[in-house]
């Protein structure tokens, strides 16, 4: 198994464990995996035990907030249109959504779920602030996440794409990026996989990009970011989320050896995926003071 499949893997039974997935439907996501039942037994052992006490509050603890309160930069976030371009393996699929007079643009690498509605909103959202955003689609070879009639097929099929030909799709989507709005600097923005694609472009050594923030993504063994010392980084964290947590020091000595301008945050009262507002585990509060720092840092240095 992969780390990314191992990391997949103990999402899908800490979602279990969390009380968001049933036995049933964990077991048959973890089959799709490759995970037998034996082996997913054991994994939801190992992560009952991982799961820290919290206060008593449910997964969802977004409280009366969350309430008819629409997603942060919602209100102004403008549409977004399906775009291709040729990529290093063939074409790639793609959100594209373009701002009027863009301050810069950003690279939006989404879930372990694929290119959806909530990723497309979220490009939207940043054109909406001035960042014109391109969402990849890192299923684009295997015909996209629309050919997936279940996501739980579109997440395995993630699980087995190769890192170094994802970073190539990621490293295209920059040159798509520089292509669409040229003359501006470059951001790249992941979500769970995805923040962990943000780590691992940081690692590659990327250095065109300016900023990069990793939500809730876990940092890759050993990471060196030398290669990439000018990118500004904003990582995200939740209080809550123990397995990702477990990764942020190893971010915050690599960021430091290479002596990089970054800010590690941790979301109080927030579990991994806080910012997903179509999920169990979409924080209000979180996700509205995460959407601050973001706009703030991308001002500082993209814009």
């Amino acid at each position: 198994m992969t780390p990314l499949q191992r990391y997949i893997a103990e999402e899908i039974a800490t979602d279990h464990v969390d009380g968001l997935l049933s036995r049933r439907e964990a077991l048959r996501r973890l089959a799709l995996l490759g995970v037998g039942t034996a082996a997913a037994t054991a994994l939801f052992s190992a992560c009952s035990q991982n799961k820290e006490p919290t206060a008593e509050s449910p997964a969802t603890s977004s409280g009366a907030v969350t309430a008819g309160a629409p997603p942060p930069g919602s209100d102004t976030a403008l549409p977004t249109a399906p775009v291709t371009w040729a990529g290093p393996r063939g074409e790639l699929q793609g959100a594209w959504a373009e701002a009027p007079d863009a301050r810069g643009a950003v690279l939006v690498i989404h879930e372990n779920k694929g290119l959806n509605d909530y990723i497309r909103s979220v490009a939207g959202r940043f054109a909406g602030i001035g960042y014109s955003a391109l969402a990849i689609d890192l299923l684009s070879a295997q015909g996209g996440t629309a050919r997936f009639g279940d996501p739980a097929e579109a997440t395995a099929a993630l699980g087995a794409i190769p890192p170094e030909e994802a970073l190539a799709d990621l490293r295209s989507g920059i040159d798509e990026l520089q292509r669409r709005v040229p003359d501006r600097r470059v951001a790249a923005v992941g979500f769970c996989m995805g923040g962990g694609f943000v780590w691992r472009l940081l690692a590659a050594g990327e250095p065109r990009l300016a900023a990069a923030v990793p939500f809730y993504g876990p940092t890759p063994e050993d990471p060196d970011f030398s290669g990439s010392k000018d990118v500004a980084v904003l990582g995200i964290y939740a209080a809550q989320d123990q397995r990702v947590n477990a990764t942020e020091p190893v971010a915050r000595a690599a960021l430091e050896k290479a002596g990089m301008t970054f800010e590690l945050v941790t979301e109080p009262d927030a579990n991994h995926a806080f910012f997903n507002d179509t999920g169990e585990r979409y924080n209000a509060a979180a996700a509205a003071d995460a959407w601050r720092r973001v706009q703030d840092w991308l001002a500082r240095h993209v814009a």
